[in-house]
């Protein structure tokens, strides 16, 4: 065998060898490939998949935060309207005639002044209470009509102005005005 017999075959060997390595070093990159591909997908899945929950999320609030402006809205506008109802009752109370606001005037004191020694009205009902009244009149309160009728001590007020019977009224029929309203 000569020298040239053995580099042959010693090339042979390291052509082989070098066949061997990068036959390995190509499934190697393959199987990296494979993984790192793999891998890409259940990450853009699980992105994806996050993504949608988020987007999700994000409708559900600006549908309950859509719900809730038109709630806040609704309500303000009922709130308006019962206001405005509210203003004009205290309007018509106070552009009473004058013979409805002396019945008004004339029922109350029958039936409250036993109750009490002092009566107080408007500046505007002064006459009329004092006519109408056996009560020493003990002065002008501030309020739209009505009277607050005061026993000897003043211990004890009773307040039958047109204004804290209005707002009382209100208050107590304000889910039936509503009902009314907003059927």
């Amino acid at each position: 065998m000569g020298l040239e017999t053995v580099v042959k075959d010693i090339m042979d060997v390291a052509q082989a060898e070098v066949s061997r390595i990068n036959a390995n070093t190509d499934d190697e990159v393959s199987n990296i490939m494979d993984e790192a591909r793999q891998s890409a997908r259940t990450i853009l899945g699980n992105r994806l998949a996050k993504a949608e929950d988020d987007v999700k999320k994000l409708r559900q609030q600006e549908i309950s935060s859509a719900n809730l402006e038109v709630k806040r809205t609704t309500l303000n506008a009922r709130k308006e309207v019962l206001d405005n109802v509210y203003d004009k009752s205290l309007n018509q109370i106070v552009n009473l005639p004058s013979s409805k606001n002396e019945e008004l005037l004339k029922a109350i004191i029958d039936k409250y002044q036993g109750n009490g020694a002092k009566i107080y009205s408007n500046k505007a009902s002064e006459k009329l209470v004092t006519k109408l009244s056996s009560l020493t009149y003990a002065g002008n309160i501030d309020c739209i009509g009505g009277v607050v009728i005061e026993n000897e001590d003043a211990t004890i007020k009773l307040d039958y102005t047109y204004d804290v019977i209005l707002k009382t009224v209100n208050e107590i029929s304000m889910k039936q005005i509503s009902d009314i309203l907003f059927r």
